[in-house]
């Protein structure tokens, strides 16, 4: 006994976890963005989106796609199962106790006559429960724990894109409207214009090349309005998709894209932001995942140490099963050492290692494309407002234009290719101010997504 507690206070005092530390590598980016942000206001990860987008029918659609969608729903479940994996995996450092009960009838012979025996058994075990000295069973749970946080951050990432998702395409349907209710107003005075030009010609006031030139510009004007409407029928069903539940074709955004007004948030430091996104999270729980793989290898390499053992009682008679003296105990240590085995262990644990690797590669890489994205968001931040204020003077210049140009032609000191060449682009100008302005709202979206906003409970 004494031996056997003196290996056993040994082995105790050498078991330990072969878990290599876990360090967060370097972020492998520039300490600061490469544009100016917002140097007041609430972080966007801080930012809930109700807070962000402020529009009642936006919130609306938010709220339905975050209870319906599929995509987000499949995450979740993602979640419970990566949950049952871990607690399999944690009740391995527990045994497993299983109470049996018997009853065995079998002749005999006493003084060579036959007899019967009967007799009954119960008894409380456990086998192989493993003493976990080196921390493999550890290891493995540990692992476990990280895939299953690893899939709770994989939600948010989840939800996070559907968040910025759902508003990049509710403001493509603002402007969808915004386009068809231009091409709409143009298409009518284009015909107007057809009509004038083709009774100009009739009466040989003017020449077929000004009619067919009038009936160019209305026909590309129908075609514009074919193309809008199927714009607009496509966006409401990538809406419908995201929400998860069918739209009403007759739905309206109500809104356009020169009035919705979203928040400006800091962008803060790399080194602060990044990492606390739940995709980069997510690849840091994955990095961990595997850091706690190689403890599980590791400990392969030791002694594998288990004990059985059990508590029970035997008797003839049934009544007397829980009395007298008939109850036993055994207890039963084993261990089991691997001599050869071709270098299995060796290449497991090489194996664990490259994974470590690669996993240190995804989440550096995981934190270059969220630094790309916040990045490519303030470039468009710092420029869209300059290039709106400039589409917008060139409108305000069409327009002007084009009224020249009529009265122009009513004198009779300008052409018909004049006239209609103002109005061809003022029509293509005021879409482009629709399109930019378009441009500015989703990078607006896109860098309050890229720095983690959106993904709040």
């Amino acid at each position: 006994m004494k031996k056997l507690s003196a290996l056993t206070a040994a082995l105790v005092l050498a078991g330990c976890s072969q878990m290599p530390q876990y360090e967060r590598p370097a972020a492998p980016v520039p300490g600061a963005f490469p544009y100016p942000s917002a140097q007041e206001g609430t972080p966007a990860i801080d930012l809930r989106w109700e807070q962000y987008f402020t529009d009642a029918r936006l919130r609306s659609l938010i709220a339905s796609a975050l209870r319906n969608n599929r995509d987000l729903r499949i995450a979740v479940l993602n979640i419970a199962q990566a949950r049952a994996q871990y607690d399999i995996r944690n009740a391995d450092k527990y045994p497993t106790v299983a109470f049996n009960a018997s009853a065995a009838r079998q002749p005999s012979f006493i003084n060579n006559a036959p007899q019967q025996t009967t007799l009954y058994q119960a008894n409380l075990a456990f086998s192989a429960w493993e003493l976990d000295f080196f921390g493999r069973i550890a290891s493995l749970s540990e692992s476990a724990l990280q895939q299953f946080l690893a899939t709770e951050e994989g939600r948010n990432a989840a939800q996070m894109s559907l968040v910025a998702n759902v508003a990049a395409t509710w403001l493509n349907l603002a402007a969808d409207e915004e386009l068809l209710a231009l091409t709409e107003q143009t298409l009518q005075t284009r015909a107007q214009s057809m009509d004038l030009m083709k009774l100009r010609f009739e009466q040989g006031v003017s020449s077929e090349i000004d009619f067919r030139l009038a009936q160019s510009l209305y026909e590309t004007a129908r075609a514009s309005l074919a193309q809008f409407q199927r714009q607009r029928a496509i966006d409401l069903n990538t809406l419908a998709l995201l929400v998860g539940e069918p739209m009403d074709p007759r739905f309206e955004v109500q809104v356009t894209t020169a009035s919705v007004d979203l928040p400006d948030v800091p962008a803060g430091l790399p080194s602060e932001v990044l990492v606390r996104r739940p995709d980069v999270q997510q690849a840091e729980h994955l990095l961990m995942s595997a850091n706690a793989d190689i403890g599980a290898a590791r400990a392969a390499f030791f002694p594998r140490i288990t004990l059985t053992a059990g508590v029970g009682t035997a008797s003839a008679d049934l009544g007397g099963l829980f009395k007298g003296s008939a109850w036993g105990y055994t207890v039963i240590p084993s261990l089991a050492q691997t001599v050869f085995d071709a270098g299995r262990n060796r290449a497991n644990l090489a194996a664990t290692e490259v994974s470590r690797d690669i996993a240190v590669a995804q989440y550096e890489r995981a934190i270059q494309q969220a630094f790309r994205e916040v990045a490519d968001a303030l470039a468009g931040r710092a420029t869209y407002s300059e290039q709106v204020r400039a589409q917008a003077a060139v409108v305000d210049a069409e327009s002007v234009r084009f009224r020249l140009a009529g009265l122009r032609y009513q004198n009779g000191v300008a052409s018909t290719l004049d006239l209609l060449d103002a109005q061809r682009s003022l029509f293509s100008a005021q879409q482009d101010l629709v399109r930019v302005r378009l441009g500015r709202l989703q990078n607006q979206v896109q860098l309050y997504r890229s720095l983690g906003g959106g993904w709040n409970p």
